[in-house]
């Protein structure tokens, strides 16, 4: 069984605060074996974290959290960068059309961007994994509404800290049952529901740490933006 991270931001989202090698150092000192970084509607800093990670000792997977029309999804396994504002099908398509899988991340946190409250409930059953774990606080309901979901349409589950700075990464990871230690087994098996899902709550002093960090991080954009 392999320990993957498959939901964490580097500096390169707009709400991220860290470079991709301390997201890989936390990583590997929390005893991981693989890792996708996934910035919101940006790739670069994934694709430099998946050529780093054996250094590190871990698998790279490339990845983003692409903001579709109706809201998140991790396209885990790109490598090029997929356009946000699409619609949600044409998001997944993308996605696979690149041989990635398409994971619907918070999918019932509509303050979060969640898909749910946006497309039909056999769209949503028409992807490749749910995440029924996110470490996040607050996410308690909404993530047994993901779990039932998943349940009840027969779909492969996964966890993640949905981290956004590194003492975040590994406080949710995915138990997959690879056949080999590569990124390629590693979608296979997602796919194929061999997987496990294990997490804890984001510890409050942490989470109040990112949400200062992030609020910080969104002024300053903004004002680079003007």
């Amino acid at each position: 069984m392999l320990s993957v991270e498959l939901h964490c931001h580097s500096s390169l989202s707009y709400d991220g605060r860290d470079p991709v090698d301390m997201l890989l150092e936390q990583a590997a000192a929390v005893g991981l074996d693989a890792i996708a970084v996934t910035d919101h509607d940006e790739i670069d800093a994934s694709l430099s974290a998946a050529e780093l990670a054996p250094d590190y000792g871990l698998v790279g997977i490339p990845g983003m959290e692409v903001t579709s029309a109706a809201g998140h999804v991790l396209g885990i396994g790109v490598t090029e960068r997929i356009q946000p504002g699409l619609p949600f099908t044409e998001t997944v398509a993308r996605i696979r059309k690149q041989d990635g899988i398409a994971v619907i991340p918070h999918p019932f946190q509509r303050s979060r961007h969640g898909v749910a409250a946006q497309i039909s409930r056999r769209e949503l059953a028409d992807v490749d994994a749910i995440e029924v774990y996110n470490s996040r606080l607050l996410t308690g309901l909404a993530n047994r509404w993901a779990e039932q979901f998943a349940e009840r349409n027969g779909l492969p589950m996964t966890a993640g800290s949905d981290a956004h700075i590194s003492e975040m990464v590994g406080q949710a990871v995915t138990e997959v049952d690879a056949d080999e230690r590569s990124a390629e087994a590693i979608l296979r098996a997602i796919s194929a529901g061999r997987t496990t899902v294990i997490g804890k709550r984001t510890p409050w002093r942490i989470s109040l740490r990112q949400f200062g960090g992030g609020v910080g991080r969104r002024i300053v954009n903004g004002i680079r933006s003007l």
